[in-house]
């Protein structure tokens, strides 16, 4: 196998970080995608496929496929994506190219799901756009759901079976939930896309924590939660979601 380019070890390093995601790579004017992404977008959004390698004693199948969209426009394809159930990891450049020593730097700046999209272009305003988070332990369960558009979140504690009806009211876009976790038989999930976290996103200290320091309180009880464990976790685990998509803290 040839030696990669510098260019193609720095998309490597970012995708490998980002598997679940297709990666939008900053080159110039164009976001480009490579490799499987780049079949992905292709097939997705109809667009050509080309590739970087101008090795002409590689047939087709040993070059890196790539394809690319303008950057104004990346707004319009990620929707496009988004609507479809992807999600998009956006890798930009960190440095003024111009005064780049060799490489640019680049890295993930954001990450787009369908329930943290928060640019218009990718929203609907007559609906609202959910992004919620369970955590079910034998008959009893946590549900939290939150608007990021608007800052605004609720949850319960509840009957597992109870959590799963208010889960099917509120139809967030993706749903949370720890892997091995079981669906009900017979219930249309459709448009819900699960979202398996390991048990450890749902720490019950850790999640503790960080509810208190996003919603800058001294314990529990000022937020009623402080004999709910099951919605504390559920609660955690969407707050480390999105500060691991978006990049920052909650507010």
């Amino acid at each position: 196998m040839a030696e990669l380019t510098p260019m193609m070890r720095q998309y490597m390093e970012e995708k490998e970080k980002q598997p679940d995601s297709l990666l939008f790579f900053r080159l110039g004017d164009f976001y480009e995608m490579f490799g499987p992404d780049a079949r992905t977008a292709s097939r997705e959004l109809d667009l050509a496929l080309t590739t970087r390698d101008k090795d002409k004693s590689k047939s087709d199948e040993e070059r890196i496929p790539m394809c690319g969209v303008p950057w104004r426009a990346m707004e319009a394809y990620a929707s496009q994506l988004i609507d479809k159930g992807y999600s998009i990891a956006v890798c930009d450049q960190t440095e003024d190219p111009r005064h780049a020593k060799g490489l640019v730097s680049r890295a993930v700046t954001r990450v787009v799901t369908p329930g943290t999209v928060l640019d218009d272009a990718n929203l609907d305003s007559k609906a609202h756009n959910y992004l919620g988070a369970f955590f079910p332990d034998g008959d009893s369960a946590g549900f939290v759901w939150a608007d990021i558009t608007t800052g605004q979140w609720s949850g319960l504690e509840a009957r597992t079976d109870t959590c799963w009806q208010w889960i099917l009211k509120f139809a967030p876009r993706e749903l949370l939930l720890p892997e091995g976790a079981g669906l009900p038989e017979d219930t249309d999930l459709t448009g819900i896309r699960l979202v398996r976290r390991r048990k450890g996103a749902f720490d019950a200290r850790q999640a503790e924590e960080r509810i208190l320091s996003c919603q800058q309180v001294a314990d529990l009880s000022a937020l009623g939660m402080q004999d709910k464990p099951l919605l504390t976790r559920a609660a955690g685990a969407l707050l480390t979601y999105l500060t691991q998509t978006q990049k920052r803290n909650p507010d």
